[in-house]
């Protein structure tokens, strides 16, 4: 669990988006956090204390003056211990009180109290997160070294459309989790691959390769994590794009190339993942090849752009990071892929052992040999990749 040990204290403003955070408090305690809930008399006209202790199992706090508090400062010992404050939603008003260091309640004193990080996740409409007084208050958020997690855009309470809407509970949860993260790859941008490519050979039949994608999602999301600016250029898969990632779909192995390559020169870090396929269909139709008896339909095959060593040969490129999938003699072929592509470092396991699988096991090959990873889950070891490949980085 990513919250093991961790304690939090979530403080609720008074909005709509209150409904949102019964669902991330589960979310929260599920993943090992201790969660103490604050709120202010606003929040508790959308939802009750009477749910959030529930939800917590801890008890919540509203007033300033709690008895229950031995020395009747619950704005000083709520936070003491603490790992974090997460104030979700924040209200406009609550953003313009910590911005200017009010102390009017329970929650904004103990921020101005505080001694752990401060995260905030603004929900409000549209035109009041666009109003410069708004605006001027975030960026003095961001200047006192307070987080905030988003907001993002779309259907609001009010029936209108536009930024302001706050972030959902998932998005919440990879947020806070990112928080606790390692910044191994701060200010770099990591350019990524992932999934199969997809070649037709007629309108409703293709070829392709067995990809799930969760390696490079998983990756992706870990690169995020150690806060990098991640693009991730991704063939068809069923995962979600991993909060706070850049997503470019593709489909064909051209298709991801062009992306790879629109993008590189602008990246520190390329980590090839896809499972892209050699080959596409020379002569595919642009009708759907019917079946006439027993006559086999004469398909031409014309090689595929090799993504990773195009990238690999620009003369100031990203840093080339290769995977490979193999079925037997792993050694052999992953080291003699990464002397062919001459990139500093390839990624390899066997394909039978992973596929599909929320697990995986991955050997390193560099410069200096061959370093096996111990099994894990496939975040935790993309997380372990991604500091493997931050300890390896050209100092900038």
């Amino acid at each position: 669990m990513d919250l093991t040990n961790k304690r939090i204290v979530l403080g609720m403003t008074g909005g709509i988006a209150c409904y949102k955070i019964a669902e991330l408090v589960r979310r929260l305690t599920e993943q090992g956090a201790t969660v103490d809930v604050v709120m202010t008399e606003a929040a508790t006209h959308f939802i009750t204390p009477v749910t959030m202790q529930a939800l917590s199992g801890r008890p919540v706090f509203l007033d300033a003056w709690d008895a229950r508090v031995p020395n009747n400062m619950a704005h000083i010992d709520l936070t003491r211990g603490a790992d974090a404050i997460l104030i979700a939603p924040a209200s406009a008003d609550f953003m313009a009180k910590l911005a200017h260091g009010q102390a009017s309640d329970l929650l904004s004193t103990l921020c101005l109290a505080r001694a752990c990080p401060l995260l905030a996740a603004p929900a409000m409409n549209r035109e009041m997160w666009a109003n410069p007084a708004t605006q001027r208050n975030a960026a003095q958020l961001r200047a006192d070294g307070i987080a905030l997690l988003g907001p993002g855009s779309g259907n609001q309470a009010c029936g209108e459309v536009g930024d302001g809407r706050m972030l959902e509970a998932h998005q919440l949860l990879a947020e806070v989790i990112a928080f606790f993260q390692p910044k191994t790859l701060a200010g770099r941008h990591v350019l990524m691959t992932a999934g199969p490519t997809v070649e037709p050979i007629d309108p409703v039949r293709v070829l392709s390769n067995r990809s799930s994608g969760k390696t490079g999602y998983a990756l992706a999301r870990a690169a995020h994590e150690a806060g990098a600016r991640v693009t991730l250029v991704s063939g068809p898969t069923a995962l979600p794009a991993p909060h706070g990632v850049t997503l470019i779909p593709v489909t064909t192995a051209r298709q991801m190339h062009a992306a790879v390559m629109a993008e590189a020169a602008d990246a520190d870090v390329f980590v090839a993942v896809a499972a892209v396929a050699d080959w596409h269909v020379k002569n595919a139709s642009t009708q759907k090849i019917k079946k006439t008896g027993n006559v086999v339909p004469q398909l031409e095959f014309e090689a595929n752009p090799d993504i990773l060593a195009d990238v690999a040969r620009m003369p100031r490129g990203p840093w080339c990071v290769g995977f490979a999938a193999e079925t037997e003699q792993l050694a052999r072929h992953a080291e003699d892929k990464r002397r062919r592509k001459n990139i500093p470092l390839l990624v390899g396991n066997l394909a039978q052992n992973v596929m599909d699988a929320d697990a995986t096991e991955l050997v390193l090959f560099d410069d200096q040999g061959m370093h096996p990873l111990p099994a894990a889950s496939k975040l935790d070891a993309a997380r372990r990749l991604v500091a493997e490949i931050a300890a390896r980085l050209p100092r900038t």
